[in-house]
């Protein structure tokens, strides 16, 4: 993010006898402000300052919202190809409301198709022709580099409305079978749906965006009513196809079994291993019996399904609420975890016989964590998000290093040098949603980040992220 003055008279007026930063006009004699680079928890807004986007940062941004506002959402699988390349990019989503009253309250069945964006070497390629276009007010405008561009217009927004009584605390679309959808409601169900009529015509509608006015009323396929309490733990197996655990707010999780492909068998006795509530729960990528659970407890434990319904192991992960984890899916032994005081660690299972876990803790976030997800396509990358408005993304295989700094500085002729007080790991910090709730990467698009929060949906593509994207020659 790049901060400007929000009334330059005023701060002229603050500066009155300074000559730096004036620029001599023929039609006004307020000066042109440089934009500088905010360091988000670095450097403070001052009197008349505002954040202002810098566009140059991603290859692509976009903002959308489907009316109320969603605590969860996820992308769905589709047909279209996996890792897609090239601009203009069609996702789908599946997302839960948070309306005012219940009988409002809907999922959201959609399409964003003419998703547009550009990619950029990471060093600017300087070229001996002159850009007609270049603006010369910034040097911090990239509108003159080298970038593909791909589709025009506006992004297209189409969507189908299924009806949904309470709020939708999370919501899950079944990895292998993606029509297939699983959310926990406020009022302490969970549903299974099928919305593959809903996805299908999605498809095959190429008109206009539709903000769907109309509400399908859906029969489900199942309403589990066995949990005492609301929750927001869920998550199907990535490995047995069909496989779901649903965790509570009285610290009970049950395990689904799939019987057919549209019925399940709910185990009536739940697992029981925490004192406090289940807060997230992940199936592991590799074993079929297997996933992990956190709790308010401040702990993470270990399941295995065949050896009866207590935990396997259990360690204490946190200080404070353990919010939400994450298992990485290329590196199986590492989990991701989020807490309620701004920290989020990686623990690696390979040490959990010596007792600590952790091989790396992180404090930057200064309000709770409210999402945490590894690359799909990246090992040693995951994005955070938290409740202090800012979404960053993390690669744990970065150290500072002066020489490769010096030579980038050399190269770009720009101030580069990272501050001392950020962590070298963290390689992208976005903002400008408030109240962020969830975060996904799309495992078909390398480098695609979606954000939900208070205000609606962002889509974004930092441009820093090279490692998973393409070259403008392939």
């Amino acid at each position: 993010m790049a901060r400007t003055i929000k009334n330059p008279k005023k701060a002229k007026r603050k500066n009155k006898g300074s000559k730096k930063g004036d620029v001599a006009s023929t039609s006004s004699s307020v000066p042109t402000i440089q934009p500088r680079v905010w360091q988000p928890g670095v450097d403070e807004l001052e009197e008349g300052e505002e954040l202002q986007c810098d566009p140059s940062a991603y290859n692509s941004l976009h903002a959308f919202h489907i009316g109320w506002p969603c605590l969860s959402f996820d992308i769905v699988r589709d047909s279209l190809g996996s890792d897609r390349k090239d601009f203009p990019h069609t996702v789908y989503f599946v997302a839960g409301t948070q309306a005012e009253k219940a009988s409002w309250n809907s999922i959201g069945v959609f399409k964003v198709r003419n998703i547009s964006g550009k990619r950029r070497e990471i060093v600017p390629k300087k070229s001996s022709e002159d850009d007609p276009d270049m603006d010369g007010e910034s040097s911090d405008s990239d509108d003159s580099e080298d970038e593909e561009e791909g589709g025009s217009g506006a992004p297209v927004l189409q969507l189908r409305k299924v009806a949904h009584h309470g709020c939708v605390n999370r919501i899950r679309a079944m990895g292998q079978n993606p029509h297939i959808c699983a959310s926990w409601a406020d009022s302490g169900h969970v549903q299974v749906w099928d919305f593959s009529s809903h996805l299908n015509a999605l498809a095959e509608l190429e008109t206009e965006g539709i903000q769907g006015s109309s509400v399908f009323n859906q029969a489900l396929l199942v309403n589990f009513r066995g949990h005492k309490d609301e929750g927001y733990a869920i998550d199907w197996s990535p490995v047995v196809v069909g496989r779901l655990a649903t965790g509570d707010c009285k610290n009970c999780i049950h395990l689904w079994e799939p019987t057919s492909d549209s019925t399940w068998n709910v185990d009536p006795t739940p697992f029981i291993g925490h004192s406090a509530s289940v807060e997230d729960l992940q199936w592991s990528p590799t074993e079929p019996h297997a996933f992990v659970s956190c709790s308010v407890d401040g702990t993470i434990a270990i399941w295995d399904i065949r050896i009866g319904k207590s935990p396997a192991a259990s360690f204490k992960a946190h200080d404070a609420d353990v919010n939400v984890i994450s298992w990485n899916r290329q590196a199986s032994c590492m989990l991701a975890s989020g807490s309620d005081d701004g920290t989020f660690s990686i623990h690696d299972f390979r040490l959990l016989k010596d007792g600590n876990t952790v091989v790396a803790h992180f404090k930057y976030h200064k309000y709770p964590v409210t999402s945490i997800e590894w690359s799909p396509h990246e090992a040693s990358t995951l994005a955070v998000s938290s409740s202090d408005n800012q979404l960053t993304i993390w690669d744990l295989s970065l150290e500072k290093d002066e020489e490769e700094e010096a030579e980038f500085k050399a190269q770009t002729k720009e101030l580069v040098n990272a501050p001392q007080d950020l962590p070298p790991q963290l390689l992208f910090v976005h903002q400008g949603q408030k109240d962020l709730k969830e975060l996904h990467w799309h495992a078909q698009i390398p480098g695609m980040i979606v954000s939900t929060a208070a205000d609606g949906f962002n889509i974004l593509m930092p441009s820093n992220i090279q490692s998973t994207l393409p070259s403008n020659g392939s």
